[in-house]
Protein backbone atom coordinates (compact mmCIF):
# COMPACT_ATOMS: atom_id res chain seq x y z
CA UNK A 1 0.00 0.00 0.00
CA UNK A 2 1.14 3.53 -0.78
CA UNK A 3 1.55 5.98 2.09
CA UNK A 4 0.80 9.51 0.92
CA UNK A 5 0.79 12.83 2.77
CA UNK A 6 0.31 16.36 1.44
CA UNK A 7 2.03 18.95 3.65
CA UNK A 8 1.84 22.74 3.47
CA UNK A 9 4.10 25.67 4.27
CA UNK A 10 1.91 28.70 4.91
CA UNK A 11 4.65 31.29 4.49
CA UNK A 12 5.48 30.34 0.89
CA UNK A 13 2.21 28.51 0.04
CA UNK A 14 4.34 25.49 -0.86
CA UNK A 15 3.11 21.90 -0.91
CA UNK A 16 5.53 19.16 0.12
CA UNK A 17 4.61 15.56 -0.67
CA UNK A 18 5.62 12.42 1.20
CA UNK A 19 5.23 9.09 -0.57
CA UNK A 20 6.31 5.75 0.88
CA UNK A 21 6.03 2.02 0.30
CA UNK A 22 4.28 0.69 3.40
CA UNK A 23 5.95 -2.72 3.08
CA UNK A 24 9.58 -1.61 2.97
CA UNK A 25 9.17 1.78 4.65
CA UNK A 26 11.22 3.50 1.93
CA UNK A 27 10.05 7.05 1.23
CA UNK A 28 10.58 10.07 -1.01
CA UNK A 29 9.85 13.70 -0.20
CA UNK A 30 9.00 16.11 -3.01
CA UNK A 31 9.79 19.84 -2.72
CA UNK A 32 10.78 20.06 0.97
CA UNK A 33 10.93 23.50 2.62
CA UNK A 34 13.90 24.42 4.82
CA UNK A 35 11.80 25.86 7.66
CA UNK A 36 9.66 22.69 7.74
CA UNK A 37 12.49 20.15 8.01
CA UNK A 38 11.81 19.57 11.69
CA UNK A 39 8.12 18.90 10.94
CA UNK A 40 8.90 16.57 8.04
CA UNK A 41 11.52 14.64 10.00
CA UNK A 42 9.08 14.14 12.87
CA UNK A 43 6.42 12.73 10.53
CA UNK A 44 8.88 10.36 8.86
CA UNK A 45 10.06 9.10 12.23
CA UNK A 46 6.55 8.71 13.63
CA UNK A 47 5.49 6.66 10.59
CA UNK A 48 8.62 4.50 10.89
CA UNK A 49 9.87 5.37 7.40
CA UNK A 50 13.33 5.65 5.87
CA UNK A 51 13.77 8.64 3.59
CA UNK A 52 15.57 7.56 0.44
CA UNK A 53 15.30 10.70 -1.71
CA UNK A 54 14.36 14.34 -1.55
CA UNK A 55 13.34 15.51 -5.01
CA UNK A 56 13.02 19.15 -5.99
CA UNK A 57 10.91 19.73 -9.07
CA UNK A 58 13.02 22.80 -9.91
CA UNK A 59 15.24 25.52 -8.44
CA UNK A 60 12.71 27.40 -6.35
CA UNK A 61 12.60 31.20 -6.15
CA UNK A 62 10.18 31.58 -3.24
CA UNK A 63 11.67 29.35 -0.53
CA UNK A 64 14.88 27.53 0.31
CA UNK A 65 14.74 23.77 -0.15
CA UNK A 66 15.13 21.48 2.84
CA UNK A 67 17.07 18.91 0.79
CA UNK A 68 20.50 19.58 2.27
CA UNK A 69 19.27 19.66 5.86
CA UNK A 70 17.27 16.46 5.38
CA UNK A 71 20.36 14.76 3.99
CA UNK A 72 22.19 15.71 7.19
CA UNK A 73 19.37 14.56 9.44
CA UNK A 74 17.94 11.54 7.63
CA UNK A 75 20.74 10.40 5.34
CA UNK A 76 18.58 10.89 2.24
CA UNK A 77 19.96 11.51 -1.24
CA UNK A 78 19.31 14.80 -3.02
CA UNK A 79 17.78 14.55 -6.50
CA UNK A 80 17.12 17.38 -8.94
CA UNK A 81 17.00 17.89 -12.70
CA UNK A 82 20.29 17.69 -14.58
CA UNK A 83 19.19 20.85 -16.42
CA UNK A 84 18.70 22.82 -13.19
CA UNK A 85 22.29 24.03 -12.85
CA UNK A 86 22.27 23.11 -9.15
CA UNK A 87 25.41 21.86 -7.47
CA UNK A 88 25.71 19.39 -4.62
CA UNK A 89 23.03 16.86 -5.59
CA UNK A 90 23.58 13.11 -5.29
CA UNK A 91 21.53 12.34 -8.37
CA UNK A 92 20.79 14.43 -11.44
CA UNK A 93 17.55 13.50 -13.15
CA UNK A 94 16.76 13.32 -16.84
CA UNK A 95 13.53 12.68 -18.72
CA UNK A 96 12.48 9.04 -18.32
CA UNK A 97 14.51 8.36 -15.18
CA UNK A 98 12.92 6.58 -12.25
CA UNK A 99 13.20 7.32 -8.55
CA UNK A 100 12.39 4.09 -6.72
CA UNK A 101 11.18 3.69 -3.15
CA UNK A 102 10.54 0.09 -2.19
CA UNK A 103 8.41 -1.57 -4.88
CA UNK A 104 7.11 1.79 -6.13
CA UNK A 105 8.68 4.47 -8.30
CA UNK A 106 8.21 7.94 -9.72
CA UNK A 107 8.93 8.55 -13.38
CA UNK A 108 10.62 11.82 -14.30
CA UNK A 109 9.11 13.91 -17.09
CA UNK A 110 10.89 17.04 -18.28
CA UNK A 111 8.42 19.95 -18.19
CA UNK A 112 10.45 23.14 -18.79
CA UNK A 113 8.93 26.58 -19.12
CA UNK A 114 8.76 27.97 -15.60
CA UNK A 115 12.50 27.29 -15.46
CA UNK A 116 14.52 25.28 -17.92
CA UNK A 117 15.15 22.64 -15.25
CA UNK A 118 11.56 21.89 -14.24
CA UNK A 119 10.38 18.30 -13.99
CA UNK A 120 7.08 16.63 -13.18
CA UNK A 121 6.93 13.29 -11.40
CA UNK A 122 4.44 10.58 -12.35
CA UNK A 123 3.57 7.71 -10.00
CA UNK A 124 4.14 4.26 -11.51
CA UNK A 125 0.42 3.41 -11.90
CA UNK A 126 -0.44 6.83 -13.42
CA UNK A 127 -2.97 7.59 -10.68
CA UNK A 128 -1.19 10.74 -9.56
CA UNK A 129 1.49 13.15 -10.75
CA UNK A 130 3.38 16.02 -9.13
CA UNK A 131 3.65 18.98 -11.45
CA UNK A 132 5.86 21.37 -9.52
CA UNK A 133 5.46 24.94 -10.79
CA UNK A 134 4.63 23.86 -14.32
CA UNK A 135 0.90 23.16 -14.09
CA UNK A 136 -0.99 24.61 -11.14
CA UNK A 137 -4.66 24.23 -10.23
CA UNK A 138 -6.45 26.31 -12.89
CA UNK A 139 -3.18 28.05 -13.62
CA UNK A 140 0.50 27.63 -14.44
CA UNK A 141 3.84 28.74 -13.13
CA UNK A 142 5.14 32.09 -14.38
CA UNK A 143 7.56 32.19 -17.31
CA UNK A 144 9.22 35.59 -17.00
CA UNK A 145 12.50 34.74 -15.23
CA UNK A 146 14.99 31.89 -14.62
CA UNK A 147 15.08 31.04 -18.35
CA UNK A 148 11.30 30.81 -18.48
CA UNK A 149 9.67 30.06 -21.83
CA UNK A 150 5.89 30.17 -22.31
CA UNK A 151 5.92 28.17 -25.52
CA UNK A 152 8.10 25.46 -23.98
CA UNK A 153 5.65 25.25 -21.06
CA UNK A 154 2.64 24.93 -23.35
CA UNK A 155 4.28 22.05 -25.21
CA UNK A 156 5.43 20.38 -21.98
CA UNK A 157 1.98 20.49 -20.41
CA UNK A 158 0.24 19.08 -23.47
CA UNK A 159 2.82 16.39 -24.23
CA UNK A 160 3.89 15.29 -20.74
CA UNK A 161 0.92 16.00 -18.47
CA UNK A 162 -2.23 16.12 -20.60
CA UNK A 163 -1.12 12.83 -22.15
CA UNK A 164 -1.79 11.10 -18.83
CA UNK A 165 -5.19 9.48 -18.11
CA UNK A 166 -7.97 12.02 -17.46
CA UNK A 167 -8.49 10.56 -13.99
CA UNK A 168 -4.84 11.07 -12.98
CA UNK A 169 -4.74 13.37 -9.96
CA UNK A 170 -2.38 16.32 -10.22
CA UNK A 171 -0.62 17.84 -7.23
CA UNK A 172 1.16 21.20 -7.74
CA UNK A 173 4.03 22.69 -5.77
CA UNK A 174 1.96 25.74 -4.83
CA UNK A 175 -1.55 27.01 -4.41
CA UNK A 176 -2.49 30.45 -3.12
CA UNK A 177 -6.25 29.89 -2.70
CA UNK A 178 -6.33 26.80 -0.50
CA UNK A 179 -6.96 24.35 -3.34
CA UNK A 180 -5.25 21.00 -2.90
CA UNK A 181 -5.63 18.77 -5.96
CA UNK A 182 -6.95 18.67 -9.50
CA UNK A 183 -6.97 16.15 -12.35
CA UNK A 184 -5.79 15.89 -15.93
CA UNK A 185 -9.38 15.96 -17.18
CA UNK A 186 -10.25 19.07 -15.20
CA UNK A 187 -7.22 21.05 -16.31
CA UNK A 188 -7.50 19.91 -19.90
CA UNK A 189 -11.02 21.33 -20.02
CA UNK A 190 -11.10 24.20 -17.54
CA UNK A 191 -7.60 25.66 -17.15
CA UNK A 192 -8.11 29.29 -18.24
CA UNK A 193 -4.56 29.66 -19.54
CA UNK A 194 -4.11 26.61 -21.75
CA UNK A 195 -7.16 24.36 -21.49
CA UNK A 196 -10.04 23.87 -23.91
CA UNK A 197 -9.40 25.20 -27.39
CA UNK A 198 -6.64 27.64 -26.42
CA UNK A 199 -3.57 27.44 -28.68
CA UNK A 200 0.09 28.11 -28.07
CA UNK A 201 -0.18 31.72 -29.29
CA UNK A 202 -3.06 32.34 -26.87
CA UNK A 203 -0.98 31.01 -24.01
CA UNK A 204 2.14 33.00 -24.95
CA UNK A 205 0.11 36.20 -25.12
CA UNK A 206 -1.51 35.49 -21.77
CA UNK A 207 1.81 34.83 -20.03
CA UNK A 208 3.53 37.85 -21.56
CA UNK A 209 1.00 40.14 -19.93
CA UNK A 210 0.84 38.72 -16.39
CA UNK A 211 3.01 41.55 -14.99
CA UNK A 212 3.71 39.81 -11.68
CA UNK A 213 6.17 41.17 -9.09
CA UNK A 214 9.28 39.13 -8.45
CA UNK A 215 9.08 36.68 -5.53
CA UNK A 216 10.11 38.34 -2.26
CA UNK A 217 12.67 35.63 -1.44
CA UNK A 218 14.23 35.28 -4.88
CA UNK A 219 17.56 36.91 -3.99
CA UNK A 220 18.01 34.51 -1.07
CA UNK A 221 16.26 31.40 -2.35
CA UNK A 222 17.78 30.98 -5.81
CA UNK A 223 21.48 31.16 -4.72
CA UNK A 224 20.78 28.77 -1.83
CA UNK A 225 18.82 26.36 -4.03
CA UNK A 226 21.56 26.32 -6.64
CA UNK A 227 23.52 24.66 -3.80
CA UNK A 228 20.59 22.33 -2.96
CA UNK A 229 19.78 24.37 0.13
CA UNK A 230 23.17 24.22 1.76
CA UNK A 231 23.47 27.03 4.30
CA UNK A 232 26.50 28.89 2.99
CA UNK A 233 26.89 31.23 5.97
CA UNK A 234 25.83 29.10 8.94
CA UNK A 235 25.98 25.28 8.72
CA UNK A 236 24.48 25.02 12.22
CA UNK A 237 21.08 26.39 11.22
CA UNK A 238 18.06 24.46 12.57
CA UNK A 239 20.05 23.51 15.68
CA UNK A 240 18.18 21.46 18.27
CA UNK A 241 17.48 22.79 21.80
CA UNK A 242 20.52 21.96 23.90
CA UNK A 243 19.14 22.03 27.46
CA UNK A 244 17.84 18.43 27.30
CA UNK A 245 17.54 15.53 24.81
CA UNK A 246 14.18 16.53 23.33
CA UNK A 247 12.05 14.94 20.61
CA UNK A 248 9.96 17.01 18.20
CA UNK A 249 6.57 15.57 17.21
CA UNK A 250 4.59 16.03 14.01
CA UNK A 251 2.00 17.83 16.18
CA UNK A 252 4.63 20.53 16.76
CA UNK A 253 5.36 19.70 20.40
CA UNK A 254 8.78 19.26 22.02
CA UNK A 255 8.78 16.20 24.31
CA UNK A 256 11.22 15.26 27.07
CA UNK A 257 12.74 11.94 28.07
CA UNK A 258 11.36 10.82 31.49
CA UNK A 259 14.69 9.35 32.55
CA UNK A 260 16.51 12.61 31.89
CA UNK A 261 13.85 14.52 33.76
CA UNK A 262 14.09 12.26 36.81
CA UNK A 263 17.86 12.72 36.86
CA UNK A 264 17.59 16.52 36.51
CA UNK A 265 14.54 17.46 38.55
CA UNK A 266 16.19 20.46 40.19
CA UNK A 267 17.51 21.98 36.98
CA UNK A 268 14.07 22.68 35.49
CA UNK A 269 10.71 24.13 36.50
CA UNK A 270 8.07 21.39 36.58
CA UNK A 271 4.59 22.77 36.01
CA UNK A 272 1.73 20.35 36.73
CA UNK A 273 -1.36 21.57 34.86
CA UNK A 274 -3.88 19.17 36.39
CA UNK A 275 -6.70 20.23 38.69
CA UNK A 276 -5.98 20.46 42.45
CA UNK A 277 -7.81 17.22 43.28
CA UNK A 278 -5.67 15.38 40.70
CA UNK A 279 -2.49 16.99 41.96
CA UNK A 280 -3.27 15.65 45.45
CA UNK A 281 -4.81 12.44 44.08
CA UNK A 282 -3.72 8.80 43.89
CA UNK A 283 -1.32 9.19 40.92
CA UNK A 284 0.84 11.43 43.05
CA UNK A 285 3.06 14.15 41.68
CA UNK A 286 6.63 14.64 40.58
CA UNK A 287 8.86 16.05 43.34
CA UNK A 288 9.24 19.85 43.12
CA UNK A 289 6.28 20.10 40.72
CA UNK A 290 4.29 23.32 40.91
CA UNK A 291 0.54 23.26 40.41
CA UNK A 292 -0.86 25.74 37.87
CA UNK A 293 -4.00 24.31 36.32
CA UNK A 294 -4.24 24.63 32.54
CA UNK A 295 -7.12 27.11 32.70
CA UNK A 296 -5.03 29.42 34.88
CA UNK A 297 -1.73 29.08 33.05
CA UNK A 298 -1.97 32.00 30.64
CA UNK A 299 -2.83 34.37 33.47
CA UNK A 300 -0.13 33.05 35.79
CA UNK A 301 2.72 32.60 33.34
CA UNK A 302 4.50 35.62 34.82
CA UNK A 303 5.04 33.58 37.99
CA UNK A 304 7.54 31.46 36.09
CA UNK A 305 11.10 32.44 35.26
CA UNK A 306 12.77 32.33 31.86
CA UNK A 307 16.09 31.52 33.54
CA UNK A 308 15.31 27.79 33.77
CA UNK A 309 13.57 25.48 31.27
CA UNK A 310 9.97 24.42 31.92
CA UNK A 311 8.56 20.88 31.75
CA UNK A 312 4.77 20.58 31.71
CA UNK A 313 2.96 17.58 33.20
CA UNK A 314 -0.61 16.28 33.39
CA UNK A 315 -2.37 12.92 33.72
CA UNK A 316 -1.73 11.55 30.20
CA UNK A 317 0.18 14.25 28.31
CA UNK A 318 -2.63 15.97 26.41
CA UNK A 319 -3.31 19.01 28.56
CA UNK A 320 0.39 19.47 29.18
CA UNK A 321 1.02 19.50 25.42
CA UNK A 322 -1.38 22.42 25.12
CA UNK A 323 0.39 24.02 28.07
CA UNK A 324 3.62 24.18 26.05
CA UNK A 325 1.76 26.09 23.34
CA UNK A 326 0.40 28.57 25.88
CA UNK A 327 3.84 29.08 27.42
CA UNK A 328 5.50 29.65 24.06
CA UNK A 329 2.83 32.21 23.23
CA UNK A 330 3.76 33.86 26.52
CA UNK A 331 7.39 34.17 25.46
CA UNK A 332 8.98 31.04 26.96
CA UNK A 333 11.29 29.25 24.52
CA UNK A 334 12.77 26.43 26.63
CA UNK A 335 9.61 24.38 27.15
CA UNK A 336 8.90 20.66 26.80
CA UNK A 337 6.04 18.27 27.49
CA UNK A 338 6.24 15.06 29.49
CA UNK A 339 4.56 12.79 26.95
CA UNK A 340 2.32 10.21 28.58
CA UNK A 341 2.11 12.32 31.72
CA UNK A 342 1.83 10.84 35.19
CA UNK A 343 0.45 7.58 33.82
CA UNK A 344 3.69 6.93 31.98
CA UNK A 345 5.78 8.30 34.84
CA UNK A 346 4.20 5.85 37.26
CA UNK A 347 4.31 2.93 34.79
CA UNK A 348 8.07 3.41 34.47
CA UNK A 349 8.50 3.42 38.24
CA UNK A 350 9.75 7.01 38.48
CA UNK A 351 9.98 8.84 41.77
CA UNK A 352 6.73 10.38 43.09
CA UNK A 353 5.32 12.21 46.08
CA UNK A 354 1.93 11.80 47.77
CA UNK A 355 0.95 8.69 45.79
CA UNK A 356 -1.53 6.05 46.90
CA UNK A 357 -1.47 3.77 43.84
Amino acid sequence: MLIFRQLFDQQSSTYTYLLADSVTGEAVLIDPVFEQVRRDTALIEELGLRLRYTIDTHVHADHVTGAWMLKRRAGSQIAISAASGAQGADRYLSHGDRCSFGARHLEVRATPGHTNGCVSLMLDDETMAFTGDCLLIRGTGRTDFQHGDARAMFQAVHKQIFSLPETCLLYPAHDYRGLTVTSVGEERHFNPRLGGELCEDDFAGYMTNLRLPHPKQIDVAVPANLKCGMAASDPTQMAEPDWAPLTYTFAGIWEINPQWLEENLRSVQIVDVREPDEFDGPLGRIPAARLISLGDLAGRATELTKERPIVTVCRAGGRSAQATVILRQSGFDAVANLAGGMLRWRAEGRVVENASL
